[in-house]
Parts: C-alpha cells; sequence; structure tokens
C-alpha cells in the first residue's frame, strides 16, 4: 500500500488529554503533563477549546505561551491546521500572528481572517471595553478583546530554559531549529524501534525525511556507542 502522509490529527483529545497535552508544552495546568504532546495539535485545540467554547482561561495561558514560545512553532503546519477551523479560531490565530508581526513566518497566519473585527466575548463586549479600553496585544488586529479579559502572567508558562528540559520536540526544535526533522528526531528518541512510516505519521513529515532521520539516528547511535567504548577508563587490576 502507498504511503499516504497525515497532515492533521486523526483524533480530538478529550478534556483530560488535552490539559495533559498543554501542561506537556508548558502551560501551567494542574495535570501530569503529557511530555510527548504535539506542540501545534495542542495549540491549535486550545485554541477551539478557547475560542468556539469560551474557555477564557485556557484562552489567557494560550496567549501567553504564544508571546513566549512562538518562535519555537512550525508556522507552516499551524497555518495549514488552522485554515480548516470556524471562523473564531481563525481570527484568533490571524490576531496572534499580526501581534507577533515581527516573526515574519507568520505572515500567512496573519491572512487567515480579512473580514470585519470579531469579537471575543459573545456579550458585552461595548460595555467592557468603554470600561476598561482594549487590550494592548489586539490592538488594530482582527480580535476585539477588553483589557483584563485575558490576563497575563509570565508565571502560568515554563520559560524556554524550562521548557527545553522537559518536552523532547521543543528541546530538539532549539537544536536543529523549528522543522519536521527535528520532530522526527524527539519522536524516535521516544521510540526508537518505529518503522520509517510510523515515524513519518507520528510527526507528520514525509515518509523521506522520516526515512534519512531513522537512518541518521541509527548512525548517530553506532558513534556514541563506539565512542563510549573507546573512552571507557582501563580497569585497574
Amino acid at each position: 500500500m502507498a504511503f499516504k502522509r497525515a497532515k492533521a490529527p486523526a483524533l480530538v483529545p478529550n478534556a483530560n488529554a488535552l490539559t495533559a497535552a498543554m501542561a506537556g508544552i508548558g502551560m501551567r495546568f494542574a495535570a501530569k503533563p503529557n511530555r510527548d504532546a504535539n506542540i501545534e495539535d495542542t495549540l491549535l485545540f486550545a485554541s477551539k477549546e478557547g475560542m468556539d467554547h469560551d474557555d477564557l482561561r485556557v484562552l489567557a495561558v494560550l496567549v501567553t505561551w504564544f508571546g513566549v514560545h512562538h518562535e519555537r512553532v512550525n508556522a507552516d503546519r499551524l497555518t495549514g491546521l488552522v485554515a480548516e477551523q470556524s471562523e473564531r479560531v481563525r481570527v484568533f490565530w490571524s490576531a496572534m500572528a499580526k501581534w507577533q508581526g515581527k516573526d515574519r513566518r507568520l505572515a500567512r497566519l496573519a491572512s487567515a481572517h480579512s473580514g470585519p473585527r470579531l469579537n471575543l466575548l459573545r456579550t458585552g463586549t461595548e460595555f467592557q471595553l468603554e470600561r476598561r479600553g482594549e487590550d494592548p496585544r489586539f490592538v488594530d488586529g482582527p480580535l476585539r478583546v477588553p483589557d483584563g479579559v485575558l490576563r497575563d502572567r509570565p508565571e502560568d508558562v515554563l520559560s524556554p530554559a524550562e521548557l527545553v528540559r522537559k518536552h523532547p520536540g521543543y528541546r530538539c526544535r532549539v537544536q536543529m531549529g523549528v522543522s519536521l526533522r527535528a520532530d522526527c528526531w524527539a519522536v524516535l528518541e521516544h521510540d526508537a524501534t518505529l518503522t520509517a512510516a510510523e515515524l513519518a505519521r507520528r510527526a507528520y513529515a514525509p515518509f523521506a525525511t522520516a526515512w534519512h532521520v531513522k537512518r541518521d539516528f541509527a548512525v548517530v547511535g553506532t558513534a556514541s556507542s563506539t565512542w563510549r567504548n573507546s573512552h571507557e577508563d582501563p580497569q585497574v587490576e
């Protein structure tokens, strides 16, 4: 059977699984973290929870996380995922991209919505804006957010230095750059027995990328073993 590349998650996580995934990528929620959670999948489902289901607590932490970690996000993959979502989710990510407009990788994501501005709150927006003004992170963007509705507390997310020690995929992206190759490497570190096809599906990568990473991973493993053996201290008799 010909290999068919997966580009989006096949299953929607339940509430507990999503909370574990968000904790796994560095959002401080009270849950056992899933250290192998895919970053873009988690961002997508968190934004759906926030925008489609009005969970402002999740949305607040997500916005703070993106402000800290956007440079480690695979912008192309996230853009593709967002394109298939509801208008509210597309508006949110367009607003995120415009907020971080200096990151030119997010230019396509910024154009995910081109219509009129949308209110984050389904009711009471005008009153809140008149009372508090607009959240400075969203000024002139496609999403109208009253100031104070989405709290911004840096302590709600792990710093890059903390997250690089806890999430293998994030660490590989820091080491190798944001790429599907880095994601494949992180998946292999968790399970080196995967076939190239299985690896490609788990990392949402082309088969050729997965095949080359699996080959190189084996080469590094062999070289590391040889180096350790050649540098062992001699036994003292």
